[in-house]
């Protein structure tokens, strides 16, 4: 049996074999960079609060990647719930656990199917503000990607949550 020689396939197919393998990605919730939001986290009814610096009165607020590096102001009582949209991201952790304190289980959790070191899924915590004061939520990661470090201002999340 001959070799059959190297044929180049047409543009338009390698065009159409990628659209399809980045709309089944979009579908299980996957994204190379591990940013696609993933579902809902059952129970997690709670306002969204925009990425700049913001202030509310709800008694539960949830705040992802979008909110790094803002302020965010609450009252003595609120519960806060961060969900960072990959599982390449530390815990998030309470630098003052009197002010913002942690409640409940924190820990990543994987969502979706997607393949094997794709990081879908979250990063969460949650932590109910205890007293007045000011605390920073802070997680870290060194991968974006499998096998990708990130780059700068990438690997840090921190927001400030001041309690009133």
């Amino acid at each position: 049996m001959t070799p059959r020689p190297f044929q180049r396939r047409p543009a338009h197919r390698v065009g159409a074999a990628l659209a399809v393998a980045l709309a089944v990605g979009a579908v299980n919730g996957c994204s190379p960079s591990g940013s696609s939001p993933p579902p809902p986290v059952p129970g997690d009814a709670s306002a969204r609060v925009p990425g700049a610096s913001a202030s509310t009165s709800a008694r539960t607020i949830t705040l992802d990647e979008h909110a790094a590096g803002t302020v965010i102001k609450v009252s003595v009582g609120t519960r806060v719930l961060i969900r960072l949209h990959s599982t390449y991201w530390s815990v998030p952790t309470s630098s003052d656990t009197q002010t913002l304190a942690p409640v409940g289980k924190s820990g990543s959790i994987p969502t979706g199917t997607c393949e094997p070191g794709a990081g879908c899924g979250i990063a969460a915590a949650d932590f109910t503000a205890r007293r007045t004061g000011a605390a920073q939520v802070v997680a870290h990661r060194n991968s974006c990607g499998e096998a990708r470090r990130c780059g700068p201002g990438q690997g840090s999340y921190a927001v400030t949550v001041q309690v009133s």
